[in-house]
């Protein structure tokens, strides 16, 4: 795939590098029913965690990279040549190997060319975005106070370092660029920092303390959470249309597709504790 990205990438280099961008002024015309209506209030999706889930980041033993996802933006060119679409592009690789081409002044009067660049990921659009707070276990801290007299406090101690994965709940054609733009929109609605692995290292701890009666056996759980992000990708192949000293996206062959994601939440844990007369 990257293979074919790079002679992609050639080719409309070779086009576009004799072509220049004819500047057409369309003046939009104003709408004073728009101005006049109040702006809407962006609705909060945003995930509220529960006190039984803590932030491990600074306590963590293994220092996950940061999973910022920021939107790439086009490119001045690019983004006019987006704009022209007929199906809205969003693909961040896509948008990459159009803001890495180049095209100089000098028009050419008389081209027609059309270029296949491929069939690509188009867009996500993301109708859910729910947490698992118990996606996978990744410690318990144990202690018997069957014997003892007085409470026994346990805390969160982590034993061994836990690699937690997520992915695509089923395959879809060019499973990279799908699982980026979800990440970005799960990111995006939930507002917690999400990377489709993470780590918790060995030695990891946390103060709160958990209190085991006499006569009791104490367990705390720890789990890695995670987001279950649920959507719809559009896919279609896409074409670079130049003719004279306009230049255009056209998009065919359009077809869409379910596609879902476990997502986990990095640096957090959340914690069960429980106590019980016999071993469990």
């Amino acid at each position: 795939m990257k293979i074919m990205r790079t002679v992609l990438m050639v080719i409309l280099a070779f086009f576009v590098a004799t072509t220049g961008i004819h500047a057409e002024n369309n003046p939009k015309k104003e709408n004073k029913e728009a101005t006049e209506k109040a702006p809407k209030i962006p609705e909060d999706t945003s995930v509220k965690i529960p006190n039984s889930v803590l932030n491990i980041a600074k306590e963590n033993t293994y220092p996950n990279s940061t999973q910022d996802q920021p939107y790439l933006q086009p490119s001045e060119w690019s983004q006019e040549l987006i704009e022209t679409s007929n199906v809205k592009i969003e693909n961040p690789n896509l948008i990459r190997m159009l803001n890495e081409s180049t095209m100089n002044k000098a028009p050419t009067i008389g081209l027609r060319a059309t270029i296949y660049l491929g069939e690509w990921p188009l867009n996500y659009a993301s109708t859910e975005t729910s947490p698992n707070w118990e996606y996978q276990k990744v410690n318990t801290n144990y202690f018997d106070n069957r014997g003892g007299k007085s409470n026994y406090q346990i805390h969160y101690v982590q034993e061994a370092q836990k690699v937690v994965k997520g992915g695509l709940t089923a395959k879809v054609p060019h499973a990279d660029d799908v699982e980026k733009m979800m990440l970005i929109k799960a990111m995006d609605k939930s507002q917690l920092p999400l990377a489709f692995q993470t780590i918790v290292g060995a030695g990891t701890k946390k103060d709160q303390v958990y209190n085991i009666s006499p006569k009791r056996l104490g367990y705390l759980y720890a789990y890695a959470p995670a987001i279950n992000e649920k959507g719809k990708v559009t896919y279609g192949e896409v074409f670079l249309v130049m003719k004279g000293t306009k230049r255009s996206v056209v998009v065919k062959n359009v077809t869409s597709q379910g596609v879902g994601a476990w997502i986990p939440v990095q640096d957090h844990v959340h914690f069960g504790f429980m106590a019980s007369e016999t071993p469990r």
